[in-house]
């Protein structure tokens, strides 16, 4: 059982981490929100989950180094940069980075690498995602996250071959193209589907979450899992055993 430290414990997923913390036996170390102490909470916890935002994300990777404390981070919205951060910090520390915690959008993501890998260019690539009014970033992580595993079979750059917001006159879909939909609306905790389409038949992979509560359980899991194990960069997969 470890000690647990939360970023961003007040918003709905930090009250959901403190839940799943207890609920799995572990020890909830205390909870930092915007303006908080990250170098304080890492001295208290023997692990740190991350939820808040990315504008922290350097301040929460030096308190995590600082104190020689593994982090998991769970924030979306991350760019370049910020995973260029992650990549350095990761030199010194154990560290896990993820667009979804979910065990269950973990699994999917393997499938859709499966998948992509075995079917060609001709089979259109297409993920939907549907989340609550109150979500500020498109595509969501997890969406970024399937986009990149699809690419991965491929062995493909997604940037390179990303088709995001369509509107008006597009034109033709481009071949080999990565499409991307996203819904806001209602209370949705996480709706995503990667549909492979090719000519005359179409292959649907879909995850539906109907509860945070899936996202801290697995944040939790993965916290516990991080515990022990050297400098580098880690992934959900790996705490699957994929």
């Amino acid at each position: 059982m470890a000690a647990i430290g939360i970023i961003g414990s007040e918003g709905r997923m930090g009250q959901a981490l403190v839940q799943a913390i207890g609920d799995a036996g572990h020890d909830f170390a205390g909870g930092i929100d915007k303006g908080g102490d990250a170098a304080a909470l890492a001295g208290k916890s023997e692990v740190l989950v991350d939820f808040s935002a990315p504008a922290a994300l350097q301040a929460n990777l030096d308190a995590a180094m600082a104190a020689g404390v593994p982090l998991v981070i769970g924030t979306t919205g991350l760019d370049v940069a910020h995973h260029a951060a992650i990549d350095a910090a990761a030199q010194k520390l154990a560290i896990l980075q993820t667009g979804n915690t979910s065990l269950g959008v973990t699994l999917l993501a393997h499938l859709v690498r499966e998948a992509a890998a075995r079917l060609g260019d001709d089979w259109d690539i297409e993920i939907l995602e549907m989340h609550h009014r109150m979500k500020v970033d498109a595509p969501s992580g997890t969406a970024l996250l399937l986009g990149e595993a699809a690419a991965a079979g491929r062995d493909i750059d997604l940037a390179a071959h990303a088709e995001r917001g369509r509107d008006g006159q597009t034109g033709a879909r481009a071949k080999g193209a990565i499409g991307f939909a996203s819904l806001r609306g209602g209370t949705v905790a996480g709706d995503h589907s990667v549909i492979f389409a090719g000519d005359e038949e179409r292959i649907t992979l879909t995850h539906n979450a109907e509860n945070r509560m899936i996202f801290a359980r697995g944040a939790v899991k993965a916290a516990g899992w991080l515990l022990g194990k050297p400098a580098a960069r880690y992934s959900m997969e790996q705490v699957l055993g994929l």
